[in-house]
């Protein structure tokens, strides 16, 4: 038997703004996971920092961002960003605008670093 084709619109319905950015999975596999994260002038807390296990490939589909690396730097995305975070990089959401739209590819790391 076939898997049936799933259809969806990354940018439609998006979720009402609320006090929590909003993750939804779109697809997942054994040392992958695809997820659709709608923010809305949201910001990490101050002194959280996101250290994953799986390196995270992330696209800005819709709205503006920038992340903060626990070197001190930040980095501004704009539409059409995008960027590889290394297992184990310190990173956080330093702001974002209205209804931005990430996706965040999580798969099993290799042999990169955040210092690669």
């Amino acid at each position: 038997m076939r898997t049936p084709i799933r259809t969806g619109n990354l940018l439609s319905p998006l979720p009402l703004p609320g006090p929590e950015e909003h993750f939804a999975p779109l697809l997942t596999r054994p040392g992958l996971r695809l997820e659709r994260i709608v923010s809305h002038l949201h910001a990490s807390p101050p002194d959280f920092w996101y250290e994953q296990a799986e390196d995270e490939w992330v696209l800005l589909v819709q709205g503006e961002a920038e992340l903060g690396f626990d070197d001190g730097s930040l980095l501004a995305l704009r539409p059409g960003d995008h960027l590889l975070i290394p297992a184990g990089c310190r990173h956080r959401v330093a702001r974002t605008g209205r209804d931005t739209v990430w996706l965040a590819l999580h798969v099993t790391p290799d042999t990169a670093t955040c210092d690669s």
